[in-house]
């Protein structure tokens, strides 16, 4: 057996031997997981045909435009109600909620119409005002069924059959319906300035009764106020707000551009600064402990007081102070031993987060990759709602019965409008309506259409875990291409970012589909979970929901493992060119075997960027402050006015976090690749002619390694 072969066969824990071969990245690969990459290629078309079935047999229109109780759009070009933009309730009080009304399951007839009325009117009042007047009607019949023509017709007829509603409310539109215009005036609910109406049947009753029909409305109208407010922020504030994103960018830039230089520095200042504060907190509970020991009462152990809602009361005995002083006095020898210990490990971090830096100097092209995957992953989500809205919108008109009484034996039963007012249904319910309901339809495909709903959600997360892959593998190709340089950057392959994506998608496609598929499935098993959980809120069952909560938190742990060992599975592919479980199975063991070095980088990688990122957010958010509320001098005048000046503050705040950690995720990546990469070279080599160190001077220096000085 020779050296190459020795080397893919040994065991699982073993050290890797030497591969004279290896120069780096490997360039002469194969496909790797093709049955894999057949079955996402076939699962892609799959896909496809699903959104043009679902384009086939859906209609956004269900959606976007409002459906009366016969099943036509409200406001639909080419149709009668072209118009008619509005959804009219013949009598909002027998709706039950808001709920109710957006999902239009009142119990009464819906109407398109051109405008909400703006006055209180009956039909009876309509009537003896016709006889003096006939543009009462006129206004009136604008909210009466189509093609109704006879103000003559008597009340008890008109009620009954529902050709006009027996009141019309002022109202105003939301969501393109009609709701009663409410407004408070010295605490007290009005509609057009009067608290009680006609309701058209002989009694006058409150507003209030209407407030309880459509309750929640007003306060969603004053959301839809302030709702108006931040849009106009936005519009007068737009190019201020990416002007501090750019500052932002370019911010996140120099920040790793000079972690080269400041990390060792900024770590042990750090450090020693914990150190600080913890010591501070050892001295001021011994002080306290020392001012409280002798006082009367607070030798009162905390047990002999038991539970108290007012944490100020433990503060005011000598036995709290102790306690704490033990605890940060333990805290503080762990720290402290912890870095005596694994001060090296510590370096060689530190090492590792300066050579990061130098690489990103040398390949900056990575830093706009994040903007490829970020366009992939967005393909994915438009593709997915477009397919969901065209799903749920999927099937025919059904209608049903909404009965005005609470019993009714044809109640949700389906119905035809068109033959309902001749069935038996309106004498044994009287009042009842056959109004729409929903789309839907009885086919295999209507059938199924929540299981479609499912597949979509399950390739969509599998499309985007895919494109995160590609980007991750990508990146830790072409870093791994700058650490297995000997000579930096002398030895550095051109268009190592290029190549290495080119690497990935021809061989890996399968690879990294693998990896996606797993951590895809296991998300839409969370999603479930957190649906189950949702219905179960209110179960008494206490033994269903602790194992539901167990699941949920065993699932959520998984997750977190396999997209750490999906990572570095994608780091081995980069360089090695295997397959995804031979690649996943090399890294774990690789990690195991250096466990500590693994958790030290990692926590300070995290620290590190976790504080970078905090940074730049709040300086940045600091800027956007002092300029949006006009107290830098200078630039004063060119402050946009606003409505409230945390809308623009928020945006650039979480915008600029947004920023910095996709070019920090770029530089945890190239962290991550140099570390496996070290690691390999550590094990692979021994600083000898024929098998020089690729890690740079100072981790050399660190391990105390050196290769040998060419003569």
């Amino acid at each position: 057996m020779n050296k190459t072969e020795d080397i893919n066969n040994g065991q699982h824990g073993e050290p890797r031997k030497f591969d004279p071969a290896f120069k780096g990245p490997i360039h002469n690969r194969h496909c790797t997981d093709v049955v894999c990459c057949v079955i996402f290629v076939i699962v892609i078309l799959g896909y496809i045909a699903l959104g043009t079935v679902a384009w086939i047999h859906g209609d956004p229109r269900k959606v976007a435009y409002p459906t009366d109780s016969y099943g036509q759009f409200c406001g639909q070009h080419g149709t009668p109600n072209a118009n008619k933009t509005l959804l009219f309730y013949f009598n909002i009080l027998k709706c039950a909620s808001p709920a109710v009304l957006i999902k239009l399951q009142c119990p009464t007839t819906q109407l398109c119409v051109s405008k909400c009325p703006d006055r209180f009117a009956t039909y009876i009042d309509m009537q003896y005002s016709y006889r003096s007047n006939k543009s009462y009607w006129e206004y009136y019949r604008q909210f009466c069924k189509p093609g109704f023509n006879n103000p003559r017709k008597s009340v008890s007829e008109i009620l009954r059959d529902e050709d006009c509603p027996s009141m019309i409310v002022p109202s105003r539109p939301f969501f393109q319906r009609c709701f009663p215009d409410f407004t408070t005036r010295n605490g007290i609910l009005t509609v057009a300035n009067k608290t009680t109406f006609k309701d058209g049947k002989g009694k006058t009753r409150n507003v209030t009764e209407l407030r309880q029909a459509a309750n929640g409305i007003n306060g969603v109208l004053d959301g839809r106020e302030v709702g108006m407010k931040i849009f106009e922020d936005y519009a007068n504030s737009w190019h201020w707000i990416l002007i501090g994103l750019v500052i932002a960018m370019l911010v996140s830039l120099v920040f790793i551009l000079i972690l080269r230089f400041t990390a060792g520095v900024l770590l042990w200042l750090i450090i020693f600064g914990v150190i600080g504060v913890i010591g501070y907190g050892i001295w001021h509970c011994y002080w306290e402990f020392s001012t409280l020991r002798g006082r009367p009462g607070a030798d009162v152990t905390i047990s002999d007081i038991g539970f108290q809602t007012d944490f100020r009361v433990y503060l005011q005995l000598s036995q709290t102070w102790l306690i704490f002083m033990i605890f940060l006095c333990i805290t503080e020898a762990v720290i402290i031993l912890m870095l005596i210990f694994l001060r090296n490990r510590v370096r060689i971090a530190i090492a590792l987060l300066k050579e990061g830096s130098r690489a990103i100097g040398e390949i900056m092209s990575t830093l706009f990759y994040p903007i490829i995957t970020f366009l992939l992953i967005a393909v994915c989500i438009s593709y997915w709602a477009v397919t969901a809205v065209f799903l749920a919108s999927s099937g025919e008109s059904v209608y049903k019965v909404m009965p005005a009484q609470p019993k009714c034996i044809y109640a949700n039963l389906t119905c035809d409008p068109n033959t309902f007012n001749k069935t038996n249904v309106t004498k044994v319910c009287p009042g009842s309506q056959c109004t729409f309901a929903f789309y839907g339809g009885e086919s295999l495909y209507h059938r199924y259409i929540l299981v479609l709903q499912i597949c979509n959600v399950f390739v969509f997360l599998w499309l985007v875990n895919f494109a995160i892959a590609l980007g991750q593998c990508t990146l830790a190709g072409a870093f791994a291409s700058y650490y297995w340089a000997l000579r930096k950057p002398a030895d550095i392959p051109q268009y190592p970012l290029f190549s290495s994506f080119g690497r990935a998608i021809r061989y890996h496609t399968g690879s990294l589909a693998f990896g996606s598929l797993i951590l895809a499935t296991v998300q839409l098993i969370r999603i479930i979970l957190e649906y189950l959980d949702h219905k179960l809120k209110g179960a008494e069952n206490v033994f269903a929901r602790f194992l539901l909560c167990c699941l949920k938190c065993c699932f959520w742990c998984l997750e977190h493992f396999i997209k750490f060992m999906n990572r570095n599975a994608y780091i081995m592919i980069a360089i090695y060119g295997k397959g995804f479980c031979t690649s996943a199975k090399e890294a774990f063991f690789l990690l195991m075997r250096n466990i500590v070095r693994v958790a030290v980088l990692d926590k300070v990688t995290d620290f590190l960027l976790f504080l970078g990122k905090v940074f730049i957010a709040g300086s940045v958010g600091v800027l956007a402050f002092f300029f949006f509320t006009r107290r830098i001098p200078f630039i004063q005048e060119e402050a946009p006015s606003l409505n409230y000046y945390w809308v623009p503050l928020l945006t650039v705040i979480f915008g600029s976090y947004l920023i910095a950690h996709g070019f920090f995720s770029v530089y945890a990546m190239c962290v991550d690749t140099l570390f496996l990469c070290f690691l390999e070279d550590a094990e692979r080599n021994d600083g000898s002619e024929e098998r020089p160190f690729y890690m740079t001077t100072s981790l050399k220096k660190i391990l105390k390694k050196q290769n040998p000085i060419p003569y």
